[in-house]
């Protein structure tokens, strides 16, 4: 079966480290085109300045993966559509939920697939996790998710205007893991967010989640960009019977009761693209906008403090 041909909008870090390379090694997509501000390219594909200058130049190609930063991908997303795309989105899938909620019914109408991901959620020990409080109950759920912003964002300084997430850009990985693995429907009752003085996007988040469990339990997440050394990129669960269960790994990996119980290479944007071409097989879009939910709700009833000014 022949591959799809794909344009992908925006060259950033992530298209680099992630799409670009699962892309070629995959027997699904075929990159036959990129849009990039800076025009840089990609095996000698043909590049574009931008994608009203792709679509006039190349109406054949009919799929679009959109990498740009969050606060324009509504306008460059919709424009795909309106040209008759199908589109892949990357995380989070749009700035607000007025523009998430736009892009899902704008898809609909125009018959198009849209295909919102969250690539956390493509692993495994994520699915068994979820298998195994859906069959034990929830007794807490502790989220610690640290690392050091210099490390895994060096000198992007979109993410600290608004628009950006700040902290909250890797912290919606964890958000779609917890949404994923729980049998209910967290909303967030508190948070303290944590901004740099000189910064629009907060640099540490503190959350307490409740729900409409009949139990209660305990949901918190800790978010932070200050971290030194090795990133915690894990989650602590207890179940309602008891068992303990530890998701680590950025959810490659789960211990239950101390022992190692899956661990898979980390291959999440290969299962996204596998994923993709399997919705464009059926015609069916996936727009889960829960993630993006649980960040808007913290920044509305968030208390913010204020720490020092944060330097490259």
């Amino acid at each position: 079966m022949a591959k799809h041909k794909i344009a992908i909008i925006g060259l950033g870090k992530i298209t680099q480290d992630q799409h670009l390379p699962v892309i070629d090694k995959g027997d699904d997509f075929e990159v036959a085109a990129v849009v990039s501000q800076r025009g840089l390219s990609h095996n000698g594909v043909p590049s574009f300045k931008t994608a009203a200058e792709l679509y006039a130049a190349m109406p054949e190609i009919g799929i679009v993966s959109v990498n740009t930063p969050p606060d324009v991908r509504h306008t460059i997303a919709r424009e795909a559509l309106e040209a008759g795309k199908h589109v892949l989105l990357e995380k989070p899938p749009a700035a607000t939920l007025a523009e998430f909620e736009d892009l899902k019914a704008f898809a609909a109408a125009k018959g198009k697939v849209l295909f919102a991901t969250w690539h956390s959620q493509f692993n495994p020990a994520v699915d068994e996790a979820k298998a195994l409080l859906a069959r034990h109950g929830v007794g807490s759920v502790k989220i610690e998710w640290r690392e050091d912003v210099k490390k895994w964002h060096p000198g992007q300084e979109w993410i600290w205007e608004p628009g950006g997430f700040g902290v909250f850009d890797p912290g919606i990985n964890a958000l779609s893991i917890f949404v994923k693995i729980l049998p209910f429907a967290p909303f967030v009752k508190s948070a303290s967010l944590t901004y740099p003085a000189n910064r629009q996007t907060p640099i540490a988040a503190k959350l307490v989640f409740g729900s409409a469990a009949a139990s209660q339990p305990a949901l918190t997440a800790d978010f932070d960009w200050r971290e030194q050394g090795d990133e915690k990129w894990h989650m602590t669960i207890e179940t309602a019977a008891g068992h303990k269960l530890r998701l680590y790994k950025g959810g490659a990996a789960l211990d239950v009761d101390g022992k190692l119980a899956v661990e898979a290479p980390s291959e999440e944007y290969q299962r996204i693209y596998a994923h993709f071409a399997k919705l464009l097989a059926s015609g069916e879009s996936d727009v889960d906008g829960a993630p993006l939910r649980l960040v808007a709700d913290a920044m509305l009833v968030g208390r913010r403090e204020e720490t020092e000014a944060f330097v490259w």
